[in-house]
């Protein structure tokens, strides 16, 4: 027989190529190898920055105004957790925070932003939705803008001077008066609210509106209501087939 070798891949161990076997007796001389199935996973080159938000990685230079899709899912750090119990902070320990802060509002950059979807946060936190609330105020040069569901109930405190697109599909608006203001809007969709009556809708009227979504709200069920209100540009509202 010649020489016999045994991949690593199909057994835990194989012959050492060099050795000579006789006969059909195997050699005692083998090397153990652990199995590639071992379910025995190596660090991924990344695991030290899983628990970062994308500002505190090192070594890039990525803005806010370059994300599509980012996530709002982080918790007050332990800093800001102590600045907001304790308010009679060190002056030099103040001081550091605000930098940090003012740094990090210049990499979010959100004020560039032209497109963004911050779609299905789950903001479960009195925290999340307060940064997120935070977010929306900054984005003065929006265009386009995706509030799917993230179970949204009141944005009329925000302001979208640039929206020209926004979908607010799938989440807790009962009135058209907790709406951001928009002037600028051309494509709403509100789908799948609890908007159960026209009431608010007049602010839409001096807006360059051309479609607006209103499919599965309860003000659907009511008779002639695509009707009952129109823009003075004579807005085409939309009700998509399911």
């Amino acid at each position: 027989y010649s020489n016999i070798y045994i991949c690593p891949s199909n057994s835990s161990y194989y012959s050492d190529p060099s050795e000579t076997h006789t006969g059909s007796a195997p050699s005692r001389k083998r090397t153990f190898h652990p199995r590639l199935d071992s379910g025995i996973s190596s660090l991924l080159p990344s695991d030290s920055c899983k628990y970062l938000t994308w500002n505190k990685a090192e070594q890039h230079d990525i803005q806010g105004s370059q994300l599509r899709c980012p996530r709002v899912r982080e918790g007050p750090s332990e800093e800001e957790q102590l600045f907001r119990q304790v308010e009679c902070t060190l002056p030099p320990r103040k001081r550091v925070l605000e930098k940090i802060k003012w740094e990090t509002w210049l990499q979010e950059n959100w004020e560039d932003c032209r497109n963004l979807n911050v779609s299905f946060q789950d903001l479960g936190d009195p925290y999340q939705v307060e940064n997120f609330n935070r977010i929306l105020r900054r984005l003065i040069r929006v265009e386009t803008l995706w509030l799917v569901d993230n179970s949204l109930v009141d944005l009329s405190a925000i302001r979208l001077p640039s929206c020209r697109v926004l979908n607010m599909s799938k989440n807790r608006l009962m009135s058209f008066k907790q709406l951001p203001k928009i002037p600028q809007i051309q494509h709403l969709s509100l789908a799948e609210n609890h908007i159960e009556t026209l009431i608010g809708l007049s602010s839409l009227r001096c807006t360059p509106l051309e479609s607006l979504i209103l499919k599965r709200n309860p003000c659907e069920f009511h008779q002639n209501y695509r009707k009952r209100s129109s823009n003075k540009k004579t807005a085409q509202f939309k009700r998509e087939r399911t």
